[in-house]
């Protein structure tokens, strides 16, 4: 044993040697150098910008401003931090780091800086229990071999419960959450720091005192830095700072409690670390987020997040791409934010923190309108009921498929769902109360006989660990709207009795929906030629010179071009433009604009075909007549000039025009990434009216006109050129 010991402590000196060497000697005699843990929430962690922040770092730079000194933090991780000190490597750390009688041998340590401890948490809804009598009978958890479980192991007699140990952290909170234990304890700053951050729990009673953290510094050396830390730790909590800096990380009892004193408390303000915070949305979900008749976005999400921001003096930037493109913006980082009636749940919790649920929704069955057959789930057996794929509805439907005898029918889009049900393809429906409720005050001709199902709750999303003041912010608003009955308000213009309110425009004839949608029908289709204009201009530069590439003499070229071609024309073209978008995107740090991304993508596709066009069109003009040039003396160049390629032009041309027509019906899938052409205008449309078959009819219509006025182009360019 003792061997191993000295291996490691050989091991710890050499990597200190290496990890300091190479530092540059301190410039002035006010530098410091410190050392920190390399992650420990919330004392020392890396923010989104991979800046380092926490009490222990805020502290530390409050404490070098005031008293004039500098510091060059070195996050090591805790046990290279302390040989760091010990070999004179470093002045000293700050580490969330326990004063002990052990420590004290070889540090000397600061005045306390932080009293910890552990505490009781429960999940936020949970009024059962106040004290630790009321644990009685009850399951409680902890972290293995942690100070809570030592507690919980002394106590356990003592107030009757049974302890179940996790192993980490997310076991041990999704436990509380999903009720497998009535309550967890946990070092009180980690539980409050996770609080802060979204998870769905509340503080109970006061912490357990456990051992206090201080700054340190070797043994009889650098006193004068001990002393400055103590002076600097005195004036900020004489100032109020120091309590400012631990509440930006970390949430009180008091502060998470659902006692009555919150109805009538003022708002906190939340001070924005960013100038513009971007947020990312659904495109087309009413009553939550949708197109108005002025083609302006509005929607509960929308109204509550602008107010939010406009109360708590931050700035938001929206882009409405679609569910599945804000969730993927999300976790790319091209937004700081998403609101899109966006379910709460545990697996969606693993890789996002939410804020307190602002909408608690419903499931509901819909039949047509006259419908008398169906008033009860039982008549319900025999029949075919449609849902969304992946939705709350579909999930209880089939839980209770055996239950109630009916076959289940799914489909991609609401639109899809609702026609059916109107035009007799199922016999009911189930989805979001709220959206059925909104579609009958559009037109569609339901009814929903039977009482709605208690639903999840929607909350505002930000990626995992980043953006908590974001959070803390829409959290503060949403409670003072709440309390001022500025959130009834809001919710009420969309919706009233289960459904929203009435339309401003008749929009239930297709002249009506002309009428009120043509310019930005026009303005789509405008869109749409501009995406394949573009992009098919660049293709042509770019698949004509691998094309000629594809039948130069040179072997390289021939290869470059095939594997080109291959690869792209390999890969599926929602594929590509969601790598572009997203994945190239997040690789390179730059957000690629959705306009951008969609050129990009299709010019790549075009230009793969394209290669194949002239490439063909060349192996088309006879090879004697490639010999018989070459015989008489001409270059490879000048007979590919003069004689091959003004023969293969005329036969490239009219697949050239197809080609574009093959372009401008692939901008619909360009789509997905949230650019609005003709399409996904339609779309938009649809989601404000729910008419699907008139607009999707408009929209056809309009890709008619224009693709074949382009097919009578090919044609006429083909007669010219024969």
């Amino acid at each position: 044993m003792k061997r191993k010991h000295m291996f490691y402590a050989l091991f710890s000196m050499i990597f200190c040697f290496f990890a300091f060497a190479n530092k540059p000697a301190s410039a002035a005699e006010t530098t410091y150098k410190i050392g920190t843990d390399l992650t420990f929430a919330p004392f020392e962690f890396q923010n989104e910008k991979n800046e380092y922040v926490g009490i222990d770092i805020d502290l530390l730079n409050a404490i070098a401003k005031d008293q004039g000194f500098a510091v060059d933090l070195r996050p090591l991780g805790f046990d290279s931090s302390l040989q760091g000190v010990q070999s004179n490597q470093l002045d000293g750390m700050i580490a969330g780091m326990s004063i002990t009688d052990e420590r004290k041998e070889n540090f000397d340590f600061s005045d306390p800086y932080f009293d910890s401890g552990i505490q009781m948490a429960v999940a936020k809804d949970n009024q059962d229990i106040k004290t630790y009598e009321d644990l009685k009978g009850k399951t409680v958890g902890a972290k293995v071999g942690t100070e809570s479980a030592r507690f919980l192991e002394n106590n356990q007699e003592k107030y009757g419960y049974s302890v179940k140990n996790y192993d980490d952290a997310s076991g041990l909170y999704g436990a509380v959450r999903n009720g497998t234990v009535a309550a967890i304890f946990d070092d009180y700053p980690v539980l409050g720091y996770a609080i802060s951050n979204g998870e769905d729990m509340k503080l109970v009673g006061e912490p357990e005192k456990g051992a206090s953290y201080g700054f340190a510094v070797k043994k009889g050396q650098n006193q004068e830095l001990l002393a400055k830390f103590n002076a600097g730790l005195k004036e900020l909590k004489a100032s109020g700072k120091y309590d400012e800096i631990v509440a930006t990380y970390i949430a009180s009892s008091e502060s998470t409690s659902d006692s009555a004193s919150d109805s009538s408390s003022e708002m906190v303000k939340v001070e924005p670390k960013k100038d513009v915070y971007r947020i990312a949305s659904d495109s087309a979900f009413a009553p939550f987020e949708f197109q108005n008749e002025d083609n302006e976005y509005v929607g509960i999400d929308v109204d509550l997040l602008t107010r939010a921001a406009e109360m708590q003096g931050f700035n938001i930037k929206f882009n409405f791409i679609g569910f599945s493109g804000a969730l993927q913006a999300l976790d790319g980082n091209q937004a700081d934010g998403m609101i899109a009636g966006m379910s709460i749940n545990d697996e969606r919790k693993k890789a996002y923190d939410f804020s307190d649920s602002y909408f608690e929704s419903g499931i509901q069955i819909a039949v047509k309108e006259g419908n008398d057959s169906i008033k009860s789930y039982k008549d319900l057996k025999g029949k075919t009921v449609g849902a969304k794929v992946g939705t709350e509805s579909a999930d209880f439907l089939i839980a209770n498929e055996d239950k109630y005898g009916y076959t289940i029918k799914y489909y991609d889009a609401a639109d899809q769902l609702y026609a059916a049900v109107s035009g007799g393809q199922i016999d009911a429906m189930m989805d979001d109360y709220p959206v059925i409720g909104y579609a009958i005050s559009q037109g569609q001709k339901l009814s929903t006989p039977i009482e709605k199902e208690v639903g999840g709750q929607y909350g505002f999303a930000v990626k995992k660990g980043q953006n908590p003041e974001l959070i803390q912010m829409f959290n503060e608003a949403l409670k003072e709207m709440k309390r001022t009955g500025e959130y009834d308000e809001i919710v009420g213009r969309y919706i009233k009795d289960g459904s929203a309110t009435e339309k401003k425009a008749d929009e239930s004839t297709i002249t009506g929906l002309i009428k009120n949608n043509y310019k930005v029908l026009l303005k789509g289709l405008w869109n749409t030629l501009l995406l394949a204009l573009i992009s098919f201009a660049l293709a042509l530069i770019i698949g004509i010179i691998l094309g000629l590439f594809s039948v130069a003499p040179i072997r390289a070229l021939r290869i470059f071009a095939g594997i080109y071609v291959d690869i792209i024309r390999g890969i599926p073209m929602m594929v590509l433009a969601f790598f572009i978008f997203f994945g190239l995107s997040d690789a390179i740090g730059i957000t690629i604009p959705d306009f951008a991304a969609g050129v990009i993508t299709l010019t790549l596709n075009a230009s793969a075909y394209i290669a194949e066009i002239v490439r063909g069109g060349i192996k088309a003009v006879p090879v004697g007549q490639m010999e018989a040039s070459r015989s008489l003396g001409l270059t490879y160049t000048r007979t590919m000039q003069k004689i091959v390629l003004p023969q293969a032009i005329r036969i490239m041309i009219p697949s050239f025009v197809n080609q574009f027509v093959i372009s401008l019906k692939d901008t619909t899938i360009i789509s997905v990434i949230g650019v609005v052409e003709l399409l996904q205008t339609g779309k938009i449309i649809v989601a404000r009216t729910t008419q699907s078959t008139y607009v999707y009819l408009i929209v056809a219509v309009m890709y008619l006109v224009v693709i074949t006025a382009l097919t009578k182009l090919a044609k006429v360019l083909e007669k010219k050129v024969k």
